[in-house]
């Protein structure tokens, strides 16, 4: 009989500038994600997450940069190398997973937010990120992070139109709202996106509270096809 197909937890989460580090820690023990996308990171979140209590649990790590906003990490459970970064002002980094034999493209998204002056930034920083998934081939993907977009706006559909798929959205989550936290996830915006391609199949997701943060974290368990 053939093996039925891995099933991945996956977890994107942004931590308002490391504020939240300490609810993404406890998020890490209850909820056991194999693969997480980590936001606003900053130089004391990325030393605890070097130390032995998160190395146990996820000893496959790729930081960049090292500003508040800026720092940004990929933790997993599956060994991990790493990839050129998408290029933005915020740290975009990339790896490849081995999930029991199967190669999957693992990239934070974390475009520069759409504020008035920095429109032109935002919209080539998504556009950025659509370029990685047009490129990708035939290779598993997942682009997971604070995209600062939701499904109305072009740049991020462009995105979509490459193949890539909103867990979310197939999920039956569509239009769950992840920011502003205390707002979300009644009111507010989506913005916060697992994004997979072809043979990686969503079966639920689920909106996390993080204390500290202004997102909801998502976590995304998805079925890895060969």
């Amino acid at each position: 009989d053939p093996e039925p197909p891995a099933q991945i937890r996956v977890l994107t989460a942004n931590l308002r500038q490391g504020q939240a580090l300490d609810a993404l820690l406890a998020a890490l023990r209850q909820e056991r994600p194999h693969l997480v996308s980590v936001q606003e990171c900053d130089a004391e979140c990325a030393r605890r997450l070097r130390g032995s209590a998160v190395r146990d649990g996820h000893p496959y790590q790729v930081f960049a940069g090292d500003g508040a906003a800026e720092g940004s990490a990929i933790l997993s459970t599956y060994p991990l190398s790493a990839r050129p970064r998408v290029p933005g002002t915020l740290s975009m980094p990339g790896a490849v997973a081995d999930v029991r034999g199967l190669p999957v493209r693992f990239q934070v998204a974390h475009p520069m937010p759409p504020e008035p002056l920095r429109l032109e930034v935002w919209r080539r920083e998504l556009a950025a990120l659509r370029t990685f998934a047009a490129r990708r081939g035939g290779e598993r993907t997942i682009i997971a992070g604070d995209f600062n977009a939701t499904q109305d706006h072009a740049a991020f559909r462009a995105i979509v139109d490459t193949g890539m798929r909103d867990a979310a959205r197939l999920a039956g989550r569509s239009r769950t709202a992840t920011w502003p936290v205390p707002l979300a996830p009644r009111v507010g915006a989506q913005i916060d996106h697992v994004l997979v391609s072809e043979r990686l199949v969503p079966v639920r997701a689920r909106f996390l509270p993080l204390a500290g943060s202004d997102h909801l974290a998502v976590l995304v368990e998805l079925r890895v096809y060969e």
